[in-house]
C-alpha cells in the first residue's frame, strides 16, 4: 500500500479556495500599503502647499505694509508762489566787478561786503509777498505765512540771486516745500483731536493751512527732491537720498571692479588649475568659512586694517566698497566654482581631444558655458553687499552727511544706512513714511538687480 509524501500543508496551498483567500488578503494589504503612502503624500503636499501660501502671505504683508507707509512720502505738500526779486528788498545793489587797476585784495573786500549785505537781506519778505500776490486775503496774516514753509527755501532763492544777479527786478513762479509739520498734519498723520498743548503747530497755523489746502494753494505734489537733495537736519522737509545713493553707487563700482574679476580669476584657478593637496582643501574649507563669517566682522576688519592702518578716510564710500568686496568675495568664489563644475567633463575631453591646451579649453570652451551662472552669483553677491548695513556702521557711515559725493574718497552714507538714520529720526511722524520710501528704493534697486541677473541667465543659457 503506498503512502503520499504531501503534508497537510501543502495540500492547502494548492488549494483553490486557499490560494484565493491569499491572493485577497495580498490584494488587501497592498491596497493598504498604497492607500498609506498616497495619504502621506497628500498630507506632505498639503503642508507643502501650506508652507508656502504662509510665506508669501507674510512677504505680502510685508510689502504691503512698506508700500502703504512709503507710497504717500513720494508726494509732499508745496505751494507754486508768483516770487518777485523785489530790488527795493534786495537792496545789496549789482554783483561788484573787478574794475581796471584794482587790486584783487581791494575787489575781494567789495564782494566780501556785497556778500554781507546779501546775506542780511529779508529773503523770506520775497516769498510771503508772493503768497499774499497770490490770494491778498492773506495780509492778515502775514505774520503766521513764514511758518508754511520750510526753512531752506529762503536760502535757496538767495543762492538763486547769488548764482544770477539778473534776476533781481523780475517775476518767477517757484515751487516751495511745505513745513514738516504742515506736511504732516495736512497727510492726516497727526491725530487732530488732540488738545492744543500736544500739538507741533498753533490752532492758528493749523488753520492757516487747512484754508489754504482747500482753496489749492497748498497742494500735494510728487516730491523731486527726494531724489536731488542729500540728508537735512535742519529742513526735514528737503531730506532727500541723493547722497545716500551716489554713496551706495561708488561702493557698487567698488565692488564690481575688485570681487568680480578677483573672485572669477580665484575660482578658475581653484576649480581648473590648482592641483588637489592638502593647501588647496584648506584654502577651499576657509573659503566656505568665509561665506558664513557675519557681516559685523568684516566692519570690524575694515575698520582695524583700511581705517586704523592704512590711514584711509573715514566715511568714504573707497571703504565701504572695500569691506563689501571682502565680503563679496567669498560668495562669487563659490557660485563661480559651482558653474564651472557643471560644465560636463566631456566638453573638457572633447578639447584636449582636438588637441586645445589647458588653457584654451578653459577659456575658449568651459568658461563660455559657465558665464550665465557665473554672471548670476556676481550680480546677487552685489545686490547681497547693496543691502548690508552693519559693516557701514562700524566704519564710520553711520555720520550725517550734508553733501552728495562727487569722488569715492568723500565722506558719505549709504541706502541702508540712511533707512537707519531716519528711523531714529526724532520727527517720527514726517520721518516714517520717509523711511518707508527710502526702503522701497532700496528694495527697487535690488529687485532690479536680481532681475536683470535672471534675464542674463536666460539670454546666454546654453543648453547641451
Amino acid at each position: 500500500m503506498s503512502t503520499s509524501n504531501t503534508s497537510p500543508v501543502d495540500q492547502n496551498v494548492f488549494d483553490p479556495q486557499v490560494a484565493a483567500e491569499l491572493r485577497e488578503k495580498r490584494k488587501a494589504k497592498i491596497a493598504s500599503s498604497l492607500s498609506k503612502r498616497h495619504r502621506k503624500e497628500k498630507t506632505f503636499r498639503i503642508v507643502g502647499f501650506t508652507s508656502v501660501v504662509i510665506g508669501l502671505a507674510f512677504v505680502a504683508v510685508l510689502f504691503g505694509s512698506i508700500l502703504y507707509k512709503g507710497l504717500p512720502a513720494f508726494w509732499q505738500a508745496s505751494m507754486t508762489v508768483p516770487v518777485y526779486f523785489d530790488p527795493t528788498v534786495i537792496d545789496a545793489g549789482p554783483k561788484p566787478t573787478q574794475k581796471v587797476g584794482e587790486s584783487p585784495a581791494h575787489y575781494e573786500e567789495r564782494y566780501v561786503d556785497w556778500q554781507t549785505k546779501m546775506g542780511m537781506v529779508d529773503w523770506d519778505a520775497l516769498i510771503v509777498n508772493g503768497l499774499i500776490a497770490k490770494d491778498p486775503s492773506l495780509e492778515s496774516q502775514r505774520d503766521e505765512l513764514s511758518s508754511l514753509y520750510t526753512s531752506s527755501e529762503a536760502y535757496r532763492i538767495r543762492d538763486m540771486v547769488f548764482k544770477d544777479p539778473s534776476l533781481i527786478g523780475k517775476k518767477i513762479e517757484l515751487n516751495f516745500l511745505a513745513d514738516a509739520n504742515i506736511d504732516v498734519w495736512l497727510a492726516g498723520n497727526i491725530d487732530r483731536s488732540l488738545p492744543d498743548d500736544q500739538q507741533q503747530l498753533s490752532p492758528e497755523i493749523r488753520k492757516l493751512s487747512d484754508d489754504l489746502a482747500a482753496k489749492g494753494v497748498i497742494e500735494r505734489t510728487f516730491n523731486t527732491q527726494l531724489f536731488s537733495n542729500p540728508d537735512s537736519r535742519s529742513s526735514p522737509a528737503t531730506a532727500g537720498l541723493a547722497g545716500a545713493f551716489m554713496g551706495s553707487l561708488f561702493m557698487m563700482l567698488i565692488v564690481i571692479v575688485i570681487s568680480i574679476p578677483l573672485g572669477v580669476a580665484s575660482a578658475i584657478y581653484l576649480e581648473e588649475f590648482a592641483p588637489k593637496n592638502f593647501i588647496t582643501d584648506i584654502i577651499e574649507v576657509n573659503i566656505n568659512n568665509l561665506a558664513a563669517v557675519p557681516s559685523i566682522v568684516f566692519g570690524l576688519l575694515g575698520a582695524a586694517i583700511f581705517i586704523g592702518w592704512m590711514h584711509l578716510p573715514i566715511s568714504a564710500p573707497l571703504v565701504g566698497g572695500l569691506v563689501l568686496s571682502l565680503m563679496t568675495l567669498p560668495t562669487v568664489i563659490i557660485t563661480t566654482r559651482a558653474s564651472l563644475k557643471a560644465v560636463p567633463p566631456s566638453i573638457r575631453q572633447a578639447a584636449l581631444g582636438i588637441g586645445a591646451s589647458r588653457l584654451q579649453t578653459v577659456f575658449h570652451h568651459v568658461l563660455p558655458l559657465a558665464l550665465p551662472g557665473i554672471m548670476t552669483g556676481a550680480i546677487i553677491g552685489v545686490a547681497h553687499a547693496l543691502g548690508e548695513t552693519a559693516p557701514l556702521l562700524l566704519i564710520g557711515m553711520s555720520a550725517f552727511v550734508a553733501n552728495i559725493p562727487a569722488t569715492p574718497l568723500d565722506q558719505s552714507t549709504a541706502l541702508p544706512v540712511q533707512v537707519y538714520l531716519w528711523q531714529g529720526n526724532e520727527l517720527r511722524n514726517f520721518f516714517e513714511g520717509r523711511t518707508a520710501a527710502a526702503i522701497i528704493v532700496l528694495l527697487a534697486l535690488m529687485v532690479g538687480l536680481n532681475s536683470f541677473a535672471i534675464w542674463l541667465r536666460k539670454k546666454f543659457e546654453v543648453r547641451w
